[in-house]
């Protein structure tokens, strides 16, 4: 009779997302109805944003890009994004962003939680940058313009709709062939799509701006001319040290909303300015304690870099999703010998 390993106990079973499984929590749920739902709960951390362990992303910076960790806890449960970002790595076959998270009890230390994080983080970015418009922009703005149409364009685009009310979405990037992939995808979301020659053409009419590009270096997507009073800015695309999307002169001139102002002075558009330059926090805005716009005239401007809190959401969001779509399989990650102090006679049991 053949001898077979020991069966892991239940404590070393973890739950895994993949990517083929996160698609189908997305198709199940639908990606707006998801987007609205984990903005509820990337709110809902905001408000309690006094309770997180908060830090600046751990970042290793080469010439082809980032590699970053993302941590954060709000004291029971503990959350971490690893994620790249390679500007060039379209042009070589692979995804500019890739990305995967844990969540784990304090309590233990134990995982409850592996995912993949490149669509999720996609998701999240849209739901933040909607939660930001929702309580920035102007009242009742109907038009967007999306500057960029890559891998996030049509997310921001169905949140901008599902959360404030876009009805259209004109749109523009230097590369033409990402234009008419995001028209096709954006054909039966109800959306009015308009596919724009240049970024000025783009900003016509819109109240809501969105950027977001790739390139790792400064640059200068949008210049003053380009902006009139009124407007809501969402740059989501300068994300780390020497990226940038927006002149200078627009910050001068812009009430400035960010994340977490430690990471956002070393990462966002606000780099280009000095260390004192006022900005005001998301979640004082969110939670009542400061006003975000406050007049017609004002252009306020979310300089969105990605913090952690908002990956932590995105997972809890999806943990709570475990049980009702059944869309994750179990790992056997965790070494749980049955005495805690034999280890190795668990791995000698294990001989076939």
């Amino acid at each position: 009779m053949t001898k077979l390993p020991p069966a892991p106990s239940k404590l070393a079973f973890v739950p895994f997302v993949s990517v083929e499984n996160m698609m189908r929590i997305v198709n199940t749920i639908g990606a707006a109805k998801m987007i609205a739902e984990m903005a509820d709960y990337i709110e809902a951390d905001f408000v309690r944003w006094d309770k997180f362990d908060k830090t600046p992303r751990v970042a290793a910076h080469s010439h082809e890009g980032v590699i970053e960790l993302m941590p954060t806890s709000d004291g029971e449960t503990y959350g971490f994004k690893y994620v790249n970002g390679h500007p060039a790595n379209m042009a070589r076959g692979f995804q500019t962003v890739t990305a995967f998270g844990v969540l784990a009890r304090v309590d233990n230390g134990y995982p409850i939680l592996l995912s993949e994080m490149t669509v999720l983080t996609a998701l999240r970015t849209a739901a933040t940058s909607a939660v930001a418009a929702k309580h920035l922009a102007p009242k009742n703005a109907k038009t967007m313009a999306m500057i960029g149409n890559g891998a996030q364009c049509e997310f921001q685009a169905l949140a901008m709709r599902e959360i404030v009310g876009i009805e259209t979405v004109r749109l523009y990037d230097i590369d033409a062939t990402a234009t008419e992939k995001a028209v096709r995808n954006l054909a039966d979301t109800g959306l009015k799509v308009v596919a724009c020659t240049s970024a000025e053409d783009a900003m016509t009419g819109a109240e809501i701006i969105t950027t977001c590009t790739a390139d790792k270096q400064y640059a200068t997507i949008l210049t003053d001319n380009m902006i009139g009073s009124g407007v809501h800015i969402n740059a989501i695309g300068g994300d780390c040290p020497g990226k940038t999307e927006l002149h200078r002169d627009i910050l001068l001139r812009s009430s400035i909303f960010v994340e977490y102002p430690p990471q956002t002075r070393i990462e966002g558009e606000i780099q280009q300015l000095d260390a004192d330059h006022p900005v005001t926090e998301l979640w004082q805005v969110i939670t009542g304690k400061t006003k975000g716009r406050t007049s017609g005239d004002q252009i306020t401007l979310f300089d969105s870099v990605g913090f952690a809190t908002e990956d932590f959401s995105a997972l809890r969001y999806v943990h709570d999703q475990l049980e009702a779509t059944g869309h994750f399989v179990e790992l056997d990650m965790i070494a749980d010998p049955d005495d805690p102090r034999d280890l190795f006679g668990m791995v000698q049991r294990a001989k076939v």
